[in-house]
């Protein structure tokens, strides 16, 4: 048995359309930038609103637009059609392994989101529902399925690695390249009906996989009633997993305040005479006003461990009980492993944010441990990188 399938219709790119995700930006500004230096980008579609011709629309009002970029992109040849068929696809950069997937579409209704669900994909993360019906919205505009859910194959991984990399090896050159803002290059091979495409989807879809990026779409495909949705089954050796920290764009009490409050919470608060970085685990940095402190935020016993975590203490503790601030408040940003700690501190020393919060990673291996036992992390907690670009392969709803 397999969760994983052929694209029926695909839209393979010819270059150019490759994008990071929508949800890998710190400013919605970066996005409209992107693509006003390349309309091409797949972001002009995914994020209709953010292009400098649709400034002031919504969301909503933009899809309009969205399906007429879409449109064009198909006819001027930025995307060629392919029927049955998967997508081998390996991502390198400078120093680092190569990391191997599958593009491939896998069931819907393998998606498990507790321990007593039956299911071979499991989400892991709690969502913001209103991003749910963004993509919803948008895949129902557009018939089309725009960027992937990266799921992470944690039974089958080694021999989906290998696999991967053997097949790649005898590929030839590939259909298209793409280079990221990283400067890694991205690279595709389009597989058709055969052995080799039921070995590959075989692996990909034989054995327990995780979401590692792409919750809110996972949950959109549900939501929706579609019956599979796209995705690239990676493997544990190919990604990590970096900071995901946080930035509050205003306090509502004076800093002095807050580190009272985080006292009295139970918390230690100790002031360090240096730059705020990423710590170990079990402790939290966080900077405001050129200061640095270094948190240990109370754990509750009566939770499980995954609620002991770093960035659940982070969600409950600081932001809930010390801010009284809901985890999708509005001031609170989620700022993934492609901003350093110089940069967060930056927008603390320029007056963009009052307040950040650095956090350690998560580990993969307590990823999947957490994943395994069908527990659900905090939201937004995990960075994996590299990430799946979004714009290379599009599958069309039947």
């Amino acid at each position: 048995m397999t969760v994983a399938h052929p694209i029926s219709k695909a839209w393979v790119t010819t270059g150019g359309t490759g994008a990071q995700n929508y949800d890998e930006f710190a400013d919605d500004a970066e996005i409209t930038s992107i693509i006003a230096d390349n309309p091409h980008s797949s972001l002009a579609v995914e994020m209709p609103h953010l292009a400098p011709d649709s400034l002031g629309k919504s969301f909503a009002d933009a899809l309009p637009d969205a399906v007429a970029r879409l449109a064009l992109e198909r006819a001027d040849g930025s995307y060629a059609p392919a029927e049955q068929v998967v997508v081998l696809y390996r991502i390198t950069g400078e120093g680092e392994p190569p990391a191997y997937g599958l593009w491939t579409m896998v069931d819907t209704d393998q998606i498990s989101t507790r321990a007593d669900e039956p299911g071979l994909v499991i989400r892991n993360e709690e969502v913001f529902i209103e991003k749910v019906r963004e993509r919803v919205a948008l895949a129902e505009a557009l018939g089309t399925l725009l960027s992937p859910v990266l799921l992470l194959q944690t039974t089958k991984g080694d021999e989906l690695h290998a696999a991967l990399a053997a097949a790649i090896e005898t590929a030839g050159e590939p259909a298209a390249t793409d280079i990221d803002q990283t400067g890694r290059t991205h690279a595709i091979w389009v597989v058709g009906p055969g052995p080799q495409q039921d070995e590959l989807t075989g692996l990909a879809g034989g054995g327990e996989l995780v979401v590692a990026d792409g919750n809110h779409r996972s949950l959109a495909a549900q939501t929706a009633g579609f019956p599979r949705f796209l995705a690239v089954v990676t493997t544990p050796a190919s990604v990590a997993i970096q900071p995901y920290n946080r930035l509050v764009s205003e306090l509502p009490v004076p800093l002095d305040d807050v580190l009272a409050r985080l006292r009295a919470a139970g918390a230690t608060v100790t002031e360090v005479p240096r730059p705020a970085r990423v710590p170990s685990k079990g402790t939290i940095e966080v900077y405001a006003a050129g200061r640095t402190f270094t948190l240990g935020l109370p754990v509750n016993t009566n939770l499980s461990p995954v609620d002991n975590l770093d960035h659940a203490l982070v969600e409950r503790v600081l932001l809930r009980d010390v801010l009284g601030l809901d985890a999708g408040d509005k001031r609170v940003s989620y700022i993934g492993g492609d901003y350093p700690a110089e940069w967060l501190r930056g927008e603390v020393d320029a007056g963009r944010s009052e307040l950040a919060v650095l956090i350690a990673p998560v580990t993969v291996d307590d990823f999947v441990t957490v994943n395994l036992e069908r527990q659900k992390l905090p939201r937004k907690s995990t960075w994996f990188t590299p990430k799946a670009r979004g714009g290379l392969v599009l599958a069309q709803l039947d």
